[in-house]
């Protein structure tokens, strides 16, 4: 995928301590082969080494698919596996920072709650936005008061970026997300911690396939 077209139906965000003792590379597999769009590495209590080791392998499974891959947080690692971007939080690498350090070649996802963080994250070189959370989540401990699709829907309309719904996401509610202009869903566990990885991502890919076009 270039930067020019990425595609957010289905983001998959890779934490294996929520994977039920599965391999890494197992539920990457997995998530790809049920039609995951893009995939992002966020395993933050890793050393970064590890990280490179297993971003490089993850590298070579989303091209061959090919997927967006994204790496949370860390920039070294980023640029260490030629991933397509990197992914940051509110509380990470200023935006503007990591911009100008990722060029203009990559893609750079801010996480945004509120209509001020998204303009000013669209502002600092966003391509994109991680929005939420939209509904409550076990999965992310930092993730805030649920926004909703209502919420989702305000941002979307005050951004020219795509936006992705995460939080709390799963295939009884990702269409609501959608129907807010969603341009996908972000999730961990929905897909990660199911007992049929690929049959998880696979449902829910057809959830925002099927609400996009309602």
């Amino acid at each position: 995928m270039s930067k020019l077209n990425p595609q957010w139906d289905l983001y998959v965000i890779i934490t294996t301590k929520l994977g039920g003792g599965r391999p890494t590379l197992e539920l990457v597999q997995a998530a790809l082969a049920g039609g995951a769009t893009a995939i992002q590495l966020r395993e933050k209590d890793l050393p970064a080494r590890e990280q490179v080791e297993l971003g490089l392998a993850i590298r070579e499974l989303t091209r061959a698919a090919g997927a967006t891959f994204i790496i949370n947080d860390r920039l070294d690692v980023a640029q260490a596996v030629a991933a397509d971007g990197l992914h940051i939080g509110q509380e990470d690498l200023p935006a503007p920072v990591a911009r100008k350090l990722l060029g203009p070649d990559k893609i750079l996802g801010v996480s945004t709650g509120t209509v001020a963080e998204a303009r000013q994250a669209e502002a600092d070189g966003a391509d994109y936005l991680g929005v939420g959370s939209i509904y409550a989540t076990g999965s992310k401990g930092d993730a805030g008061e649920p926004i909703g699709p209502a919420g989702l829907r305000a941002i979307k309309e005050a951004v020219k970026i795509p936006v992705v719904g995460i939080g709390g996401i799963n295939a009884s509610n990702a269409a609501a997300v959608i129907a807010a202009g969603a341009a996908g869903v972000a999730v961990i566990s929905a897909v990660i911690s199911a007992p049929d990885v690929a049959a998880a991502a696979r449902r829910l890919r057809e959830v925002v396939i099927q609400a996009r076009e309602k």
